[in-house]
């Protein structure tokens, strides 16, 4: 590819986002939204974590170890949400026909969604992480690097999830969008957010150890409880990720091609 096409795709792709962020600028009820839900749960997960630390020995172990896993938590709903938002903003503003007979191919498309679900994530979970500090004396930045990784990993498998959605929403309409909030939650229980994966009825755990959040979750623990971290766990859960995220990319690539193939960019509905 030359210069010229790769100069092209990347403003194509700052175009896009540049439109979500002059949307966020000029709604302060949406960013007072990204930022409610995170900091509500570390409100209500710190209070908690503050109580079972006088009664549960394994939670001792680890102060902020429940409000980690909220925090943890909360930056993949907030990357599927961002992505499925993002493109939910194009439906709601019947712009989704203009963008495909525009020079934006569908793969910057996606890039430039993907990038705004970061700034989503960063906007909605950073004041839950500071707000932290002062309420319960726990930093999730003392995780260290490894923060890094479970971030990266997370915000990978959100991104799946919110591409899987923005596909199914093209292909059954706006009916769909409320999987947006719904689908991320089917995988919470088998993710072991809270609990390690070992609580799980043994016929269940292969189908839990199939997913990427699994795996950040128990090394999350790992690195709190015994300060050891599993590079094993966070290999595994990348090969998962770029496997959920390579059929994500590709199904809404289908659902889009198939919306064309039918005229529904034209005319989105229920």
């Amino acid at each position: 590819m030359s210069a010229a096409a790769v100069g092209g795709s990347l403003r194509r792709i700052g175009g896009l986002c540049l439109r979500h962020l002059y949307i966020l600028r000029g709604s302060w009820l949406r960013l007072l939204e990204m930022a409610y839900w995170p900091v509500i749960n570390v409100v209500m997960w710190g209070f908690t974590s503050q109580f079972l630390s006088g009664v549960s020995s394994w939670v001792a172990q680890a102060g902020g170890l429940l409000i980690a896993a909220a925090l943890l938590w909360d930056v993949m709903f907030r990357g599927n949400l961002g992505v499925a938002l993002s493109f939910l903003e194009e439906m709601w503003s019947r712009n989704l026909g203009y963008l495909s007979v525009s020079p934006l191919r569908p793969g910057e498309m996606v890039t430039a969604i993907l990038l705004m679900s970061m700034v989503r994530t960063l906007i909605g979970v950073l004041p839950a992480a500071l707000l932290a500090i002062p309420l319960y004396h726990f930093s999730v930045f003392s995780l260290g690097l490894p923060l890094l990784a479970f971030w990266s990993l997370l915000m990978m498998m959100g991104w799946a999830m919110g591409l899987l959605v923005s596909a199914m929403v093209l292909r059954f309409g706006l009916g769909a969008e409320s999987l947006a909030w719904v689908l991320i939650f089917a995988i919470g229980p088998l993710a072991g957010v809270y609990y390690p994966v070992s609580v799980l009825p043994d016929w269940i755990q292969p189908l839990a150890w199939a997913l990427p959040p699994a795996y950040v979750f128990e090394g999350m623990r790992t690195v709190m409880v015994e300060g050891v971290v599993r590079t094993d766990l966070m290999l595994s859960a990348l090969a998962l990720d770029g496997l959920f995220l390579l059929v994500g990319i590709a199904v809404f690539f289908l659902a889009w091609r198939g919306a064309r193939v039918r005229g529904a960019l034209l005319n989105v509905g229920e």
